[in-house]
């Protein structure tokens, strides 16, 4: 090695550990804690809380504080038994294990240790399907010691070895070194550039030393030293550059691009910023449907573009045509919000709102303003539904951030709130902006997942692994047999074979066509069984089948053949499974069904919900619910660990995010917003309104705000009124599957989701926010008796945005002053304040979630290979294919069919094959429904709506079409042939259907012109005439006794589709199928009902002008298919003309359908409309029935076909019969039976009371509650208001009285308080002037009569170095400001509080121009002067800047803006040649010359004056953005963060106070943990450990300062005193509860967040714990004499003292002396000890017997004797006072008598397992 590369590595590696030694002995320090802490069985979640596994492993636990778990580092065996596994497995094995983080920790490492760590390393790396696992893992190693120190010393070592056998070694260990290290760089290149940088210098020098000795070096070696040399100088020059910003950035590919273009596997998926604003299109090629591609990479670069473009292009040319219409300001004829646009849906005022967990990770609770989409149906709108695309930006589209929807509920959707998540990019941007950023959002309707996953896995795909590509690229027309088929392999079709033949089939070869079966043999007509020779023989088929040609019949058969002969396709290397793909749900169901049939186990099915019972079994999610397939350890283990993780993170989140959600629903209590309140507002808000009563303080801000009184916010149980009404109007009509619900299904895989239940969990959750709102809410909006009004009233002022800024609230003296709409301002701006506090605690917790949320969902991938690998048939849809992408790359099944391939977009039938595939089936019809393309351009003029299949066949690609229909009765099949189809056969089975009843054509088309109507959300059509008849007509055939499962509407437009909805009543329609033409492809049904829609003056006939879409429309019905329609019109299209030619001539065609009643068919009906179905409203005719029925009645319909015999007839005439005995008549109908009691009212006397009430007839008026109003007085005098016949109760008398309060003050209030046991509040003003010298600001109430007073609410006020004003109430020392750091950068933004030290920026510095540059980094002063150059670019308007060079343009012009940039305010501004500088902080220009000279004057006056930044002269906007003043503020900053650490205090003394505090807290929890085994749990001891772990986890916080932890180390004192005094409870009597109450008050005080221990609060904690102290002793000394019997010689002066002890009036220092005065007078007569003696002869005596403790005890009567030796009593004798028993046998004592703590303070005999621990003081005891 070079001296220079020597010193260069040691100079770097010293100063790395003068950085990090710090946090190694922290890290040191921690691993001792946690020994302790591993004692400690303590479940908790993040944020200082311990976390614990469920029992797996060691039982590691992880802490949240940032110390480390203590963990065993792995060994050299388990390591070498990692060495032999799969790359995966080693991947999820280490990146789960603690064991690896403290192997990479340690400071030294053996030579053979490290060469295997990075063999394994470089294994673990090859597994590239667990990007998230490999990301964790490269993130330990380069923030690892091993990384820094370890390797490079090993490195360093190779150059001096002289022992050759490890010579030879270390080529090949050099060579994975540089792979570990490249596999780093690449995935970490921006924080790992640097120590990578450093080790690769290091062995060039390495190569020459062992060159030198004679080792060989591989030329591998070379080659990739070469290339992570070329990794490094990339990233080096792009860091000079200032361009590696972040991680993300990649590393440039050398490989070839298309021409003039980027490599498309170089190309961001989601959209650029920068495509937004560009007016030119993209480079795109046509979909080749006419000759082959030039090459695979083209076709690739081909089919990526185009799918692309299919999403991006509606959002790109949406946003410019949003941005067009903001510039054009000429246009104010339609609001922008009143817009509409072609191709996106906007939303305005949109808001994160608060961040949620899901099952694929993190998600964002979004709201928008909803006002203007009133007239939006959710339920069935396509607006956001799920998997949507959305882009939100806050600077038009200068930054955009992109998620889609996650979840959406319509009821959710009306009120404004979905569901999103976000990309990886754009959570970070999120969480550099405000936590109120308000957004433009814009919607495209594209499903993105689908396109992200097809287009990942277009530029994932290598030319070489390409399958199929002599077909689908170089279009072959030579078709080769599959490849694992030779002249060897024969196949047995026995399996599918007629039952007949079934035993006479034999074996055959299959590629001699002369070798097989007959098709009769098969069952098979001509057509099917040259499908199945194709399917069998060639590596690609294509079969064709036209409606009803049986499709899937063939299908199944050709399923059946291969599975049945699997033997013949299985591989070298095992089973592989067979793949089915489908496009739709309802299709993969049906062809798995099937295949279920012959093959009742190994189906796995991967994909969307399945409504098939038969497959619910083998749904891959249920398959990991019942576990029938073992998983490896390491997966369980993994998963558990992961699992774990994820669930901590979840708690915090979930806690945080329930606040959030809570206070949107109501008005939040005051008191959740004091922090957030000035002191002076508090007081004002709080001290102002004694006009309200006892109600309770909650009341005060309801007031305020207007919201009335009690009646808002007391409410009952939770109801949503509005939602179910209308649920339940929905619930009365038809069941049509929601749009937005068959999207969702569609799109949802839901297997890929973990598979635990997660229903129970949703159900506790909203529990607990319910739990929450209770709590926190004093107008819960969800309650019960909410008045709609003022529900309105309040969401609406949610809604708002505008608040009060700081400088307005410091102008208001009293919030009362304030009209209505400035109060809702200001209490917007605490609530806002109290948002960014939980949205700053919530960030980190979010990270980490999805960061464990990813690794878990790519080691469920794990568990779903090993299952999918064992499976013989795997399932999917065509979505579910396309997200699973990676999951078939490692199953590799080497057989695919896809059933609706025609369907299929070419992209995503290529990635769902692999490159192991050998045999791919396409079965589908092109001539029915094609794929859709979003962008009508790309599908009509770049084919991109041609499928592969479709492209093949156009090619003359060899295929079969089937050509027999077992469907449609011929009249039907005649419509398709030979408009559609040049020929299609009958299969006898269609000719025999019979007639429809009721109906004189078995097929019509009912002609109008009666115009649609415009859906005015989206671009769908209804028609009201047409809807109306096909209901009626529907109505006719269900009362020709048709069920309803036979018939089927159809329409071809979604609007129709819910206008046909709200006609059709459940009640009557239920079990009639409504759908839209292209959900019903691969259906049938008997009759089918067809609205065509379209009827218009322009003639637009939309997608009828569509072969494919009419071909579906007309090819579903077996025996009746009508149509109504505009047919004049649809004649002017070729393909209708001709259809309604053929239709004419069979008079299947006209204005009418004609009706037939099957009673009298001499009574045809012509309908024309709706309403000419009421001439059969029974669906017969008009004449009466005339049927007698058996109770004598005739029937009153009219003429029926159905029930003829009157059957389920139903006599609705009144019931003829009396039933009581007063004669009244039976008040039903004949068909009903009679009622067992009268109802009927009358008149009696009811006999308590002698009034006449209205009684039922039946029911004695005895037993009756009389409804007259009570005339009887309560015992408190006044009137009762109940009613006669209740009894009077006092408890409840609302009347207004003076009450007498305990406290001595008066109040008025309800009667009822004088005999409650609760009392009312108190709410005189206290006003005492506390210890700071301020008027307390509490009233009686909440200052506890003056014993513990409220806080002091006088405002600081003053200015902090931050330029913040303090918002500490009452404070000498200012502390650490709370809200949130402004500090941000070009590169970041601080999100820690304001008063939290600053990490330094340590990004290159951006701040260059073409003139000069800066080399330093962000953080530091710059080492370039100000460049002096005018700017030389255009602004928009096209005027030249007036800026300077290197700076951000001025947004002003001095032609457009002349009086603005002419306004003089330094004097300067009118120059010739003024250049102005824009500060980015406020907006606000100045002249530059000026504005230099100002900073620098500023910056020589202010160093002597104060540390502060720099501030804008207009407005005294602090600078910290303005890169030209960068110098300045730079140096500020510094001078500001060291005051901050003043202020804070020394870390790492807060950390050395913190780790001891932690300690005492484990050695009581161990000390109680130990009273609470051997004595009983009290209540005290219970809170106490409660209260504890509440401060521990105060303590766990990442960041305390030290008053922080003075509060923290002051309560913790003040609850173990506090705990010391309540151990005594066993010796006091029952009746002393009264000072538990006291302490539990205490308590309360204690805890209370505002506890800042100021002088006033701790000399009230200090007066209350005194007297706790008395009072205790007090009850313990008159325990003692009760015992005796001696308590009545002591009453009188216990009473006395007792008075005092027990008042509620302040306990002052004449009190205090005035008690310590009556307890020492009182010791003659009542002993500490209560053993009649004084305590200094009690000493005597026990220092005379000299006997340890636990060997005195007492008779029965209280005589105290000792019992020698071991203490253990062995004998029995005689009290010597009383005779009574005493002593006992065999170490046990005599009832009666018991151990005499008084004596010695022993609590247990000295003969005892007890006195084994609590008779000494545990913390002097060895573990």
């Amino acid at each position: 090695m070079s001296f220079t590369a020597a010193n260069q590595i040691m100079d770097w590696r010293a100063r790395d550990d003068r950085a990090v030694g710090g946090n190694r002995r922290a890290w040191e320090g921690g691993r001792d804690g946690g020994r302790e802490r591993g004692k400690v069985g303590f479940r908790g979640g993040r944020g200082g809380r311990y976390r614990r596994g469920r029992g797996r492993g060691d039982g590691r636990r992880a802490y949240a504080d940032g110390s480390a778990p203590q963990a065993k580092p792995i060994g050299f065996r388990a390591l070498q038994e990692l060495s032999v596994k799969e790359p995966s497995e080693i991947a999820i094995t280490l990146a789960s294990s603690y064991a690896l983080k403290a192997l990479l920790d340690e400071t030294e490492m053996r030579p053979d240790l490290v060469q295997l760590l990075c063999q394994v390393l470089c294994k673990a790396f090859l597994s590239k399907s667990d990007r998230q696992t490999l990301q964790h893992l490269a993130d330990s190693i380069k923030q690892s010691g091993f990384l820094r120190s370890i390797l490079p010393d090993y490195i360093m070592g190779m150059g001096s070895e002289v022992n050759v056998t490890f010579q030879e070694q270390y080529p090949k260990h050099l060579d994975s070194i540089i792979s570990l290290l490249s596999e780093v760089l690449s995935i970490f290149p921006a924080s790992s550039i640097r120590v990578v940088s450093m080790i690769v210098a290091l062995f060039r020098p390495v190569i020459s030393s062992l060159r030198a000795v004679g080792v060989d070096i591989l030329k591998q070696t070379e080659e990739n030293l070469e290339r992570i040399q070329g990794m490094v100088d990339q990233l080096q020059e792009k860091a000079r550059e200032g361009t590696l910003k972040s991680d993300k950035d990649s590393i440039k590919s050398e490989e070839d691009a298309p021409p003039g273009e980027a490599d498309f596997r170089l190309l961001s998926i989601y959209p650029t910023p920068e495509e937004f604003h560009q007016v030119e299109r993209p480079f795109l090629r046509p979909n080749l449907t006419s000759h082959r591609y030039g090459s695979a990479l083209i076709y690739l670069d081909t089919h990526f573009r185009l799918m692309r473009e299919d999403f991006v292009r509606p959002l790109r040319e949406g946003i410019q045509q949003l941005l067009e219409g903001e510039q054009d300001r000429n246009n104010e004829d339609v609001p922008l919000r009143k817009r509409r646009f072609d191709d996106i849906q906007v939303y305005f005022d949109t808001q994160v709102v608060v961040p949620t967990c899901n099952t694929s990770g993190l998600a964002y609770k979004v709201h928008f303003d909803s006002e203007p989409l009133q007239f939006v149906r959710w339920q069935n709108s396509k607006r956001l539904i799920y998997g949507s695309l959305v882009c939100l930006s806050c600077d038009n589209f200068d930054t955009c951030l992109f998620a889609t929807v996650s979840d959406r509920d319509p009821k959710d959707l009306r009120k404004g709130f979905v569901h999103l998540s976000f990309s990886a990019e754009s959570r970070q941007i999120l969480a550099g902006l405000d936590a109120h950023q308000s957004f433009l959002m814009v919607e495209t309707t594209a499903y993105f997942e689908a396109y992200r996953y097809v287009l990942e896995g277009l530029q994932e795909i290598e030319v070489e692994d390409l399958p199929f590509m002599r077909y689908i690229v170089e279009c072959s027309l030579d078709v080769h047999p599959p490849a694992y088929l030779n002249r060897g392999d024969t196949y047995n079709l026995s399996a599918i074979a007629a039952p007949e033949f079934k035993s006479t089939i034999k074996r055959f070869h299959a590629l001699d066509p002369e070798a097989w079966p007959p098709k009769e043999q098969l069952g098979l007509d001509e057509s099917q069984m040259k499908a199945l020779q194709m399917a069998l023989t060639k590596e690609l088929a294509i079969i064709q089948g036209p409606p009803g040609t049986g499709k899937t019949y063939t299908g199944l058969k050709i399923a059946q053949a291969l599975l049945t002969n699997q033997e013949v396709w299985i591989g070298d290397d095992g089973p592989s499974p067979m793949l089915v793909v489908c496009y739709t749900n309802h299709a993969l169901d049906q062809f798995l069904e099937g295949i279920h049939k012959f093959l009742p186990n190994g189906i796995v099915r991967v994909g969307g919900r399945s409504n098939s019972e038969v497959l619910k079994p083998f749904n891959l999610r249920e398959l990991k619910r019942t576990q029938k397939f073992q998983l490896s350890i390491y997966i369980r283990r993994a998963t558990g660990e992961n699992y774990d993780a994820l669930r901590a993170e979840e708690f915090i989140i979930q806690g945080l995010s329930a606040q959030l959600e809570c206070s949107l629903r109501g008005v939040l209590k005051q008191q959740y917003l004091k922090r957030f309140i000035s002191e002076r507002h508090w007081e004002s808000l709080t001290l102002d309104s004694d006009a309200f009563g006892s109600y309770g303080e909650k009341t005060q801000i309801i007031e305020w705000l207007g919201l009335g009184s009690t009646a808002f916010w007391t409410g009952g149980p939770y109801l949503q009124n509005d939602e179910e009404m209308e649920d339940d109007v929905h619930n009365e009509r038809i069941k049509v599957a929601e749009e937005a619900d068959l999207i969702r299904a569609d799109r949802y895989v839901e297997d890929l989701e973990p598979c635990y239940d997660r229903e129970d969990d949703r159900r506790r959750k909203e529990m607990d926010r319910r739990d929450m709102a209770d709590r926190m809410l004093a107008v819960n909006l969800e309650m019960r008796g909410q008045k709609q009004t003022m529900k309105r009233h309040i969401t609406k002022e949610l809604d708002k945005t505008s608040t009060m800024t700081e400088d307005e609230e410091e102008t208001i003296q009293n919030v009362w002053s304030l009209n209505q709409a400035d109060r809702w301002r200001l209490y917007r701006s605490w609530l806002g304040r109290f948002h960014t506090e939980l949205r700053m605690k919530s960030h980190e917790a979010e990270q980490s979630y999805q960061d464990a949320s990813d690794r878990l969902a790519e080691i469920r991938v794990r568990e779903d290979v090993s299952i999918l690998k064992r499976a013989k048939v795997i399932g999917m849809t065509t979505t579910g294919a396309a997200r699973c992408r990676k999951l078939l790359q490692e199953v590799r099944p080497c057989l695919v069919i896809v059933e609706e391939a025609a369907e299929v977009l070419e992209a995503h039938t290529l990635t769902t094959l692999s490159k192991a595939c050998q045999h791919l089936i396409l079965i589908g019809d092109h001539q029915q429904l094609r794929p859709s393309a979003t962008v009508y351009d790309l599908a009509r003029n770049f084919n991109l709506e041609v499928s592969m299949f479709e492209r093949l066949i156009k090619m003359d690609f060899p295929y079969v079409r089937l050509n027999h229909q077992h469907r449609m009765r011929p009249d039907i099949a005649r419509l398709l042939v030979p408009h559609i189809y040049p020929e299609l056969e009958n299969h006898p089975s269609v000719m025999d259907y019979d007639n429809i009843k009721g109906l004189q054509s078995n097929m019509f088309f009912v002609e109008h012109n009666q115009y649609e109507e415009e859906i005015k959300d989206g671009k769908s059509h209804q028609n009201q005439h047409e809807a109306l008849y096909v209901v009626a007509l529907c109505r006719y055939l269900l009362l020709q006794e048709y069920k309803p499962s036979q018939i089927t509407i159809l329409t071809t437009y979604t609007g129709q589709l819910y206008c046909l909805r709200d006609l059709m009543p459940a009640k009557e329609f239920d079990g009639v199928k409504v759908h839209v033409v292209d959900k019903y492809q691969g259906e049938e049904n008997d009759i089918v009902l067809l609205s065509l829609v379209r009827s218009n003056k322009e003639g637009k006939v939309g997608f009828l002008n569509i072969p494919n879409r009419v071909c579906v429309a007309l090819s579903r019905a077996k025996i009746g298919l009508y149509c109504i329609g505009n047919m004049n019109m649809l004649g002017k299209v070729r393909l209708w003309s001709n259809i309604l030619q053929t239709l004419r001539e069979k008079n299947q065609v006209g204005p009418a359908l004609t009706l037939c009643c099957q009673n009298h068919p001499e009574r045809p009906i012509k309908a024309s409309s709706a309403a000419h179905f009421k001439q059969a409203p029974e669906g017969g005719c008009t004449l009466p029935c005339e049927f007698r029925l058996n109770c004598g009645h005739v029937c009153t319909r009219v003429c029926h076909p159905f029930d003829q015999e009157h059957t389920q007839y139903k006599c609705n005439k009144k019931c003829p019969k009396d039933f009581c005995k007063l004669g009244h008549p039976c008040p039903l109908l004949c068909y009903q039976e009679c009622p067992s009691n009268c109802l009927k009212l009358v008149e009696k006397i009811v006999p308590q009371c002698q009034h006449k009430q209205m009684v039922p007839c039946y029911q004695d008026p005895e037993h009756f509650v009389c409804q007259k109003p009570c005339v009887e007085k309560l015992v408190c005098g006044h009137q009762c208001a109940s009613v006669c016949g209740k009894s009077c109760d006092s408890t409840t008398c609302m009347v207004t009285v003076t009450l007498k309060l305990k406290c001595g003050h008066e109040t008025e209030g309800p009667c009822h308080y004088r005999i409650s046991a609760v009392e009312m509040e108190c709410r005189k003003r206290c006003r005492k002037i506390l210890k700071c010298g301020h008027p307390c600001p509490g009233s009686c109430q909440r200052c506890h009569q003056g014993r513990f007073h409220v806080g002091c609410s006088y405002r600081c006020g003053r200015l902090l170095i931050c330029s913040h004003k303090c918002r500490e109430p009452c404070t000498r020392e200012c502390p650490p400001c709370p809200m949130r750091c402004m500090n941000r950068c070009i590169h970041s933004a601080c999100k820690k509080r304001c008063g939290q030290p600053c990490a330094p920026c340590i990004e290159p510095c951006a701040w260059k121009c073409p003139h000069l540059r800066c080399s330093k980094l962000c953080h530091e002063p710059c080492d370039r002067p100000p460049c002096t150059q005018p700017c030389t670019k255009n602004l928009p308007c096209g005027h030249l800047c007036i800026g300077l060079c290197g700076d951000p343009c001025p947004d002003k012009c001095r032609v457009c803006h002349h009086e603005e940039v002419g306004e003089i305010f330094f004097g300067t501004e009118d120059d010739d040649g003024a250049c102005f500088i824009q500060l980015e902080d406020c907006g606000h220009f100045f002249e530059s010359t000026a504005m230099d000279k100002y900073m620098e004057n500023q910056q020589d006056t202010q160093e002597q004056v104060a540390i502060k930044l720099k501030e804008c002269p207009r407005c005294r906007t602090p600078i910290r953005r303005n890169l030209r003043y960068g110098v300045h503020v730079n140096r500020s900053l510094a001078e500001i963060e060291k005051v901050k650490e003043k202020i804070n205090g020394v870390q790492t003394d807060i950390k050395t106070q913190t780790e001891i505090l932690k300690q005492q807290w484990i050695n009581n929890k161990e000390k109680y943990k130990v009273q609470t085994k051997f004595l009983r749990m009290t209540p005290s001891l219970s809170v106490y450990s409660q209260m504890m772990d509440e401060l521990i986890y105060k303590l766990m916080t990442s960041h305390l300062t030290a008053k922080d932890l003075l509060i923290i180390e002051n309560q913790m004192a003040f609850l173990h005193k506090l705990n010391q005094l309540t151990s005594s409870r066993e010796q006091m009597s029952i009746t002393d509860s009264n000072i538990f109450k006291r302490v539990e008050e205490y308590q309360t005080w204690l805890m209370d967040r505002n506890q800042k221990f100021s002088e006033q609060q701790t000399s009230d904690l200090q007066s209350e714990l005194q007297r706790l102290s008395f009072l205790t002793e007090l009850n313990v000394r008159c325990k003692m004499a009760e015992d005796r019997g001696t308590e009545v010689n002591v009453l009188a002066e216990v009473t006395e003292i007792r008075n005092v002890l027990e008042s509620v009036q302040p306990f002052t220092q004449q009190d205090e002396e005035l008690v310590k005065q009556a307890l020492k007078d009182l010791d003659e007569k009542l002993p500490k000890t209560g053993l009649g003696i004084t305590d200094e002869e009690r000493q005597m005596i026990v220092s005379a017997m000299s006997l340890p403790k636990g060997h005195w005890y007492k008779c029965p009567n209280n005589h105290v004797y000792a019992i020698g030796e071991c203490g253990g009593a062995m004998e029995r004798g005689s009290c010597p006072e009383c005779n009574a028993t005493v002593g006992g046998a065999n170490h046990a004592l005599v009832s009666g008598n018991r151990v005499a703590s008084e004596m010695d303070g022993a609590q247990h005999a000295a003969w005892s397992e007890a006195n084994n621990v609590l008779n000494f003081d545990l913390r002097n005891l060895d573990d």
